[in-house]
């Protein structure tokens, strides 16, 4: 059974080494804890994880996020981020999710599917009337995932798409 389920302590060996292996840079999705040692993943990034959802301990120019983990049965295969609004910076950038599955488990639609489950949540959480995405050119896959659930190229540059996903889920 695949579903999602926020940062928590309960977790935390499986959460700890997801988060330790996943790479600081995957097509755009950063994790500043790559390679973390076991320690410091309970006492500082899970912890920072968990206050970021409620608005705590904000860095300047942060919002709230959520970090989600998608599990199948006892297994986390890939991690999901919903930004709870836009900033200037999210407007323009990232946007509203960001999500990474693991390499093992690409191509068996868990993006899809993790994504459809992230944007339940996040059409109750962001207040604004579309999901922002950004996705780099050169992963054709992250783009077909967002185009399957919902969204629509709102603009492009160079490296990027930007992608909107209607809450309503009409285009």
């Amino acid at each position: 059974m695949l579903y999602l389920k926020a940062a928590n302590h309960e977790d935390v060996e499986k959460e700890y080494f997801f988060v330790r292996d996943l790479p600081v840079d995957e097509n755009g999705f950063l994790n500043e804890w790559h390679g973390i040692l076991r320690e410091e993943f309970e006492e500082k990034a899970l912890n920072t994880m968990i206050a970021y959802e409620k608005g705590e301990n904000l860095p300047e120019g942060y919002v709230p996020e959520t970090f989600l983990f998608l599990w199948d049965d006892e297994e986390i295969v890939g991690e999901f981020r919903i930004r709870h609004h836009l900033c200037e910076s999210l407007r323009t950038g990232a946007g509203h999710i960001g999500y990474f599955v693991s390499k093992e488990y690409r191509g068996r639609g868990y993006g899809t599917e993790g994504l459809r489950l992230t944007l339940q949540m996040a059409k109750q959480i962001v207040p604004e009337d579309e999901i922002y995405l950004r996705v780099n050119k050169d992963n054709p896959a992250s783009l077909r995932v967002m185009l399957k659930n919902g969204g629509y190229i709102h603009h492009e540059d160079e490296e990027k798409y930007y992608v909107r996903i209607r809450k309503n889920g009409v285009e």
